[in-house]
């Protein structure tokens, strides 16, 4: 059945061909001039004729196709599939370039001959080329893999070293100050983030811990670290090095930056200075809280609830929202109460920034 479709759709376009050379003809003998029978006949042959011959060269010709595409395969079969690829990609690239040089090639004309030869020679380039391209990569393909082996380890090597310099490692006080957890949320948290074993323990011991105040901390800190482990676990892990040859917590900290070339999440300040000692990168939360607190100046007025007493006589003492303390000269008779003040000097501690003010008017609000 799919023999004699095949057959049909052979005739039809040997009638095609037949239409299109009755034609030619009918324009070169000018059969237009002609009665209009005499074109019909001409047409009616030429369609007839090509369809037959089309119709009659199917067989051989399926067979002579049959027997190219068998002996294709059969060669084709005795080469690995990388090389087939290879050779495909060398004689589609020499193609392409073969179809680049030949294009402008169309242009020229030359004198009494035109541009005659131009087909011939695109024909010759896009057999060369085609050739050219095909020879080189299967030729050259064992450098071609290692280039394009070479690219992938440098690729991985680069996105391995990416990640050892976002890595991060959480200790148990920044953990158990809960501001972690809103640090990640806003998104300033990047990287993979690592939680030690032994970080995860000291959080446990503080939990099980009879002081109460200990016990609610360490609770606390668990609880922060399940919701970023609920929330952002694809990029948490939880380490099993203990290091039992060091017994400070902080120190098994340290020794691990080292090592994994991390940098340290914390909101300890010894273990930030001894960290700085041993270039270790640290990221002190309280240090980010300080960076992105209200900046004011000498002479900026401020309106300030004085709560309590100061260290020094007649000082009081108040507080920003976040947390930040305004020392008020003069502010011990107002405590309680709502006062206008003006900024005489700020000072920048270890612990955080202080703000020192005046009475404005000697007036409260």
């Amino acid at each position: 059945m799919s023999e004699k479709i095949a057959r049909f759709i052979m005739a039809f376009l040997g009638a095609i061909v037949g239409f299109v050379v009755a034609n030619s003809l009918s324009e070169v003998f000018k059969l237009t001039q002609r009665p209009m029978v005499t074109q019909i006949i001409v047409y009616v042959i030429g369609v007839l004729l090509f369809a037959i011959i089309f119709y009659l060269l199917f067989k051989p010709l399926f067979k002579f196709l049959k027997a190219v595409t068998g002996k294709a395969i059969e060669a084709l079969q005795e080469f690995a599939l990388m090389d087939i690829i290879h050779g495909t990609v060398g004689l589609i690239v020499g193609f392409v370039l073969a179809f680049l040089i030949s294009q402008p090639l169309y242009r020229i004309s030359i004198p009494y001959i035109g541009n005659l030869l131009i087909p011939l020679i695109s024909i010759v380039m896009y057999l060369a080329l085609g050739y050219l391209g095909l020879r080189i990569a299967t030729r050259d393909k064992e450098e071609w893999s290692t280039a394009f082996s070479k690219l992938k380890i440098n690729t991985k090597e680069k996105n391995q070293k990416k990640e050892k310099q976002s890595l991060k490692i959480l200790d148990t006080s920044v953990i158990i100050d809960g501001r972690i957890i809103d640090i990640f949320h806003a998104g300033f948290m990047e990287g993979y983030i690592m939680i030690p074993i032994f970080v995860l323990e000291e959080l446990q011991h503080i939990a099980d811990s009879e002081n109460n105040l200990r016990r609610q901390k360490g609770r606390r800190g668990l609880d922060v670290l399940n919701q970023i482990q609920d929330t952002y676990g694809s990029r948490v892990e939880v380490t099993t090095e203990r290091y039992p040859d060091t017994e400070e917590v902080d120190s098994k900290i340290l020794r691990m930056a080292k090592e994994l070339g991390a940098k340290v999440v914390t909101n300890d300040y010894n273990l930030n200075k001894v960290a700085a000692v041993q270039n270790i990168e640290v990221l002190n939360i309280n240090e980010l809280a300080n960076a992105v607190k209200p900046v004011v100046i000498p002479g900026e007025e401020m309106s300030v609830r004085i709560i309590k007493d100061g260290n020094q006589s007649n000082q009081g003492l108040g507080y920003l929202d976040d947390g930040t303390m305004i020392v008020v000269e003069g502010g011990k008779r107002y405590i309680g109460q709502q006062v206008s003040t003006e900024v005489t000097s700020v000072i920048q501690t270890a612990a955080g920034k202080m703000i020192f003010v005046k009475m404005k008017d000697g007036l409260p609000n």
